[in-house]
């Protein structure tokens, strides 16, 4: 593995760790979006020198998330594995939880103490809501081209 292909895969693990991933999951993301063709969980295991566990888990979640599929092999209960592209579905996924954190927010409205605590909350309020409508119009046009 190269330097320049280390480096992209580590910071992967970084990036999807802090989205409450395993960093072992978005390092394996990493290296599957650079390979080629599809792979065995054993070559993840020996490519990125990670346990059996923690590559079984990485690709679990990663088919759960839309990031990657598995293809089974005829005659053997081995599976081979790729990725999908799928970075959509993560977005969406998030976008959810963002929507589920403004629900809660405005649950709250009643509860504030003041005008000065109800703005606040309003504006932390918009603010998620903006964040949310803007995603969802990149997913839109993402989704044309």
């Amino acid at each position: 593995m190269s330097t320049e292909h280390e480096q992209f895969v580590n910071a992967m693990g970084d990036t999807l760790a802090t989205w409450n991933l395993p960093r072992a999951t978005g390092r394996v993301y990493g290296d599957l979006l650079l390979r080629g063709e599809a792979t065995s969980a054993e070559q993840l295991r020996t490519d990125l020198s990670l346990s059996s566990g923690a590559v079984s888990t990485a690709i679990r979640e990663l088919v759960s998330w839309g990031l990657a599929r598995t293809i089974p092999q005829p005659g053997s209960r081995r599976l081979l594995v790729e990725a999908t592209g799928g970075f959509e579905q993560l977005l969406a996924a998030s976008h959810e939880r963002t929507r589920a954190f403004v629900r809660t927010l405005r649950a709250a409205e009643d509860l504030t103490e003041n005008a000065h605590a109800a703005t606040r909350l309003r504006d932390v309020t918009d603010l998620f809501t903006s964040y949310v409508d803007a995603g969802e119009h990149v997913l839109r046009n993402y989704s044309r081209s």
